[in-house]
Parts: C-alpha cells; structure tokens; sequence
C-alpha cells in the first residue's frame, strides 16, 4: 500500500495493511528481519548507502524492514508523513528533544504528566542546559505567559496520566505556532484510534507503543510521528546515532497489535464507562476522574476531540494511603502493576510507583493525593470487574 493509497483508506484498513511489502516467497503476515546488518552488492553501492545517495538497508540500529513496517503503517494512522519507531515511550521523548533543543533552550510542559517525563525534564535536561517551566494543562494564559524567546517546545498529554485532564489541542497548537514553536503530544492514553492529533495542529505526536499500541504487556517501545521535515534530520540523526533503537521482534509484536487496535480501544472505552459510572455513585468513593463521565470538567471538549473516552479511570477512595492500599491489595482480578493498555485490568497507586519521584510539593501541584487509585480497564467481563471492585468497596 503506497502513502497515496493509505490516503484512501479507514482506520481498521490502515491497521492492517499499511507499510507491508511483500517478499518473494509471498508471505501474508509480516516477516520478522532478524538481521544486524545488510550485504551490498559491492563497494560502491555501500559507499552510496552510507553516504546517503543510495536507499537501502545499512544498519539495524537505523534501518531494518521490520521497523520499517511498523514505522509506516503507525505513520498513516496517525495522519502523519514519517515514524521513527524507539526503544521505548520515554526512548521517544529523549529523542525527540536532544534531536530539537541545543543548551539554553526551553521547553513549556504541563505538569499533569507521567512521573518518569517530569523526572526527565527536572532533573536530567538542565544538566545540559535545557529547563522547563510546567504549568497547568487547561490555564491556557499560563501557556502564554510562560513562554520566552527561548522556548523552543510544548509538551502535554491528553488524556493526561492519572487524572485524564483534557486540553483543547487546537487552542495549544496556535499558542505555539504564535510564537514559533513545536507543540508535541503525547497521545498514549488515546492512540489514533481515538485521537488524531496531528490533524488538529500538534506537530509530533509521541507513543509509548508498550500500552495501547500492544494492548497485552508483552514489549517495550515508542514512536515519534509528525511531519518528514521535522523528523527526518536531528531527531532521525539523533536515533541513528544515539541508538534509542526499536528491535524488530518488538515491532512485529506491535504490528500484531495496531491490527486489533480499534477493536480493542472501543471495548476499553465501553468497560471504563461502566466503572466509571458505578464508582461515581459508591459512598466510599471521594471523586472519579474519567471524561467520559458528564461532571468531568472537559466532558464536552472530550466529546468534540476524541472519538472515545478511552480505558483508564482514576478516584480517590475516602481516606489515606493506608484506606488506598488496603483496596489495591485487597480487590481479585485487577494486577497490581503500573503498566497500563493491557486487556488485562491493572490497579496502582500513582504517588508511590508511577510518581513517586516527583517531590511532594509537585504531586500536589499535579492533583496525586495519598488517596488516589488509578485503574487501567482491561476486556475482562465488565460484571466482573465492578463486583470485584464491590467486595472491597463495601468493607
């Protein structure tokens, strides 16, 4: 299927179809190149190669078939010209932004993010002489107002994690591009299926392809999707050379896994509406955050934007930590474990594993109370999951 082609075509085709070139022994699922490296026919078709006049495999570091795949077909799903597949999400952001920012830039994020990312532009880029002013997800004038000649970069997540915050792509889009900057998404929690950021003014999207993307905890990766004049040069030469490199075994896992995607995503959005729906009316629930839900503050945004509330639902259980854990022990079915976008349900509690780095006085600037349970909705039996769920809440 050519780019022209992919034009013509719906989501579920896309994630079937795109990218694959078959070989000459006319295989039907994707083949996995597990190949370092490439022969050339002769010297000077390497020297073409390496030198950049010639198209072709050179190194698996940064061309290998597999990947390829991956690359395209996760490319024309998101509406974008070009993917560079990585070794994993946070893999994606690094590359991304040591690709883009040199010392002295800046980079504007929300601070409603993933721990680990918060980590990254805390702690690790200013060591380089890259800083970051985090501001709220949905005050758009402190978007504005934090921006200086400097900022090259803003960054969010929408859905953002744990609190599903929404922020209208758009209105971000035309803050950054007012002052000639790139605006990256971070669109883990929703994934092409249900969100295309790219065609409502985002100029990269980034994935942690180990959610959604695998939808059953089996591989780590990323991607970084926009257009071929933004990635093809520092963030591919940064791939290239500083190897934050997908392996083909895990592309073809992902592969597997962009076929069933909005299969999938439809099944998740309907089973956390459910929970979401049933904890909103539990006693010893305090507050339930899930878009999907009408007292959600960007319900409506979320309706407008996304064609789906996607599968993780968060509350605050009345209590403490101690009121928090004692649930995520107690309750069957759910594993406890961080990773989300598995058809299995997984439990966890966001201030002591997926933000437990951040400083107490950035988890309360983030909303990440002691209290505070995230759930990653699976495709068990809904009925199943709420019971679950009842036993515990009851006692």
């Amino acid at each position: 299927m050519s780019d022209k082609q992919s034009q013509l075509f719906g989501m579920n085709t896309l994630a079937t179809r795109a990218g694959q070139e078959r070989s000459a022994e006319g295989e039907h699922s994707e083949l996995i190149f597990a190949s370092s490296s490439y022969v050339f026919k002769n010297a000077a078709e390497a020297a073409a190669r390496f030198a950049g006049d010639s198209v072709g495999n050179i190194y698996s570091r940064f061309t290998n078939p597999t990947v390829r795949v991956f690359e395209q077909r996760l490319a024309a799903m998101e509406k974008g010209e070009r993917c560079i597949a990585t070794s994993s999400g946070m893999g994606a952001i690094l590359s991304t932004v040591l690709g883009l920012l040199k010392t002295g830039d800046h980079i504007v994020s929300s601070r409603s993010i993933f721990g680990t990312s918060v980590s990254l532009f805390s702690n690790i880029l200013p060591k380089y002489g890259i800083n970051t002013t985090f501001v709220d997800l949905t005050d758009y004038e402190d978007w504005q107002n934090a921006i200086t000649p400097e900022t090259k970069l803003l960054f969010l997540e929408t859905p953002s994690n744990p609190l599903t915050e929404i922020v209208d792509i758009k209105k971000i889009a035309d803050i950054a591009h007012e002052h000639k900057t790139l605006l990256i998404v971070d669109n883990c929690f929703c994934t092409p299926s249900l969100q295309l950021p790219l065609t409502l003014g985002a100029d990269i999207v980034i994935h942690s392809a180990t959610k959604y993307l695998d939808g059953q905890g089996r591989c780590i990766g990323g991607a970084i999707v926009g257009s071929d004049a933004i990635l093809s040069d520092d963030i591919y030469t940064f791939l290239r050379t500083g190897g934050t490199t997908m392996s083909p075994f895990n592309a073809w896992v992902f592969l597997k896994g962009l076929e069933t995607l909005s299969i999938r995503m439809r099944a998740h959005c309907e089973n956390a509406l459910q929970i979401a729906d049933w904890l909103d009316n539990q006693k010893s629930v305090e507050k339930v955050y899930f878009p999907g839900l009408k007292s959600h503050p960007q319900h409506e945004l979320a309706k407008t934007q996304q064609s789906g509330f996607g599968g993780v639902v968060s509350f605050e259980v009345k209590g403490n930590k101690s009121n928090a854990w004692q649930l995520i022990d107690s309750v069957n079915i759910f594993s406890i474990t961080a990773n989300l976008g598995d058809t299995k349900s997984t439990i966890t509690h966001p201030a002591t594993t997926t933000h437990h780095r951040l400083t107490e006085k950035q988890q309360i600037e983030a909303g990440i109370h002691p209290n505070l349970i995230r759930l990653s909705v699976g495709l068990e039996d809904v009925s199943d999951l709420i019971s679950a769920l009842d036993q515990v809440l009851r006692k």
